[in-house]
């Protein structure tokens, strides 16, 4: 398994806390925050999109 730095959760009211992480090899990850050994993994491009567009209201309906 990657060396995973973990930020802290994010918690939107009501909902599951995701947390997020990167690897030293440019990986970006997602998970249910107390379940990070079953994530999601992508490119640290493709997480900030996904970001940039929840932030956009694009996504809003993932949180």
């Amino acid at each position: 398994m990657p060396d995973i730095t973990w930020e802290d959760p994010f918690c939107a009211e009501g909902n599951n806390c995701f947390r997020l992480g990167t690897d030293a090899d440019g990986n970006a990850y997602i998970a249910v925050n107390g379940n990070e050994d079953h994530h999601l993994t992508d490119s640290i491009n493709a997480l900030r999109t996904l970001i940039r567009d929840i932030k956009a209201g694009k996504a809003d309906h993932l949180l």
